[in-house]
């Protein structure tokens, strides 16, 4: 486990950012209060075999006493680099990315189940919708009750989202909590 190099800090931080919009701060200065010390600790991202992890520094000065070779995670998993280079986030990182979310897409009911099956958000499955998205902006997907579900990129604006039909795909998909369940083995 190390820390990022420069080129792989850009890849997550542009990649959250998309998300998260200056709320980014908040995840890079969030306290941490793990571990032994009465001062606060920080978080922090650190690589292992590919995998990007948010963790805080307490835990990464206890965990050098395991060997890399053991080492299967620690902390949060947020995302992973590509054999080409480039960084995806995965469905672990729902939790850090809901709590700062600067655009966000609120479902019927009746649509939620078709979302966490991996399907797009249609027009006619929208509860609630944040102002001022643009196509290619983040979005993390909720439920009414305010559970979030996943997270996708915006296919319309808002203001596009309000004249189309009801069949419309306003947030592709990227992920859900449905991966969980789908995918058990490879997370």
């Amino acid at each position: 486990m190390r820390p990022l190099d420069e080129t792989e800090t850009t890849a997550v931080f542009e990649k959250i950012f998309k998300f998260t919009g200056n709320n980014l701060k908040n995840i890079v200065e969030n306290p941490s209060h793990e571990g032994p010390d009465s001062e606060p600790g920080r978080y922090c991202f650190r690589l292992n075999k590919s995998k990007v992890y948010y963790v805080s520094e307490s835990l990464v000065k206890r965990a050098t006493n395991v060997a890399r070779i053991n080492l299967i995670s620690l902390g949060t998993c947020i995302g992973k680099f590509t054999h080409g280079g480039n960084f995806h986030l995965t469905v672990q990182s729902l939790s850090v990315l809901a709590s700062n979310a600067k655009h966000k897409v609120w479902l019927k009911p009746t649509s939620e189940m078709a979302f966490l099956y991996g399907n797009h958000v249609l027009k006619g499955g929208l509860g609630r919708i944040t102002e001022n998205i643009l196509p290619g902006d983040g979005v993390v997907v909720f439920s009414m009750s305010d559970v979030p579900l996943g997270f996708g990129i915006a296919a319309k604006s808002t203001q596009d989202c309000r004249k189309m039909d009801p069949n419309g795909i306003v947030v592709l998909h990227q992920a859900d909590i449905g991966e969980y369940l789908r995918m058990e083995d490879d997370l």
